[in-house]
């Protein structure tokens, strides 16, 4: 709470000093711990986070993940991040971009990922999310699926999945189905 009162303090001050005659925008809490978590943010080098809106948009970003192993290496998967007016107490609502064949993704690109959805905690941050979204891809989950003809597959002949993630990577079809191209 301290801090929040020191960064009122030190927006009033500057506002004061400029001596202009425009008002400072408020931030709410959320605002706030958004950008304390984007401040933060210890990214792995296989992911790049970008604002579509600009830098004074920071409750609305992208993060692409660019696996280095496992079946979806070398693809490159952008994700949506829009983050609520209630965070940190709700979690942010996170959508991959492109649609993948994946057990914890679905075609709509919603993300089945715990601390989404009931394992989410005020104390958990954007890092924290975008390390569970990195963990999806060199360890996805057949027992807690999306899509549930991925996770049949993968849990029943890992070969044959591996071999429709490689060919579906290229853009094309499975199952009657068109999944983006991510190479």
């Amino acid at each position: 709470m301290i801090n929040l009162i020191k960064v009122k303090e030190k927006q009033k001050e500057a506002f004061e000093n400029a001596g202009s005659k425009t008002a400072i925008k408020e931030q709410t809490a959320s605002e706030l711990r958004v950008h304390r978590d984007i401040s933060e943010l210890n990214l792995p080098p296989i992911c790049t986070i970008k604002f579509p809106n600009g830098k004074d948009d920071l409750m609305n970003f992208e993060v692409t993940i660019k696996p280095d192993e496992g079946y979806y290496h070398d693809g490159r998967f952008p994700f949506t991040f829009q983050i609520p007016y209630l965070y940190p107490h709700d979690a942010p609502k996170v959508k991959c971009k492109v649609r993948v064949y994946h057990p914890n993704i679905d075609l709509e690109g919603n993300v089945c990922l715990n601390i989404l959805r009931e394992d989410w905690k005020p104390v958990l941050n954007i890092n924290a999310v975008i390390y569970g979204l990195v963990h999806l891809f060199t360890e996805p989950n057949y027992e807690d699926p999306l899509n549930q003809e991925a996770a049949d597959e993968l849990r029943d002949n890992p070969r044959s999945f591996d071999s429709s993630v490689r060919r579906i990577m290229w853009g094309g079809h499975i199952h009657d189905v068109y999944f983006d191209r991510v190479l």
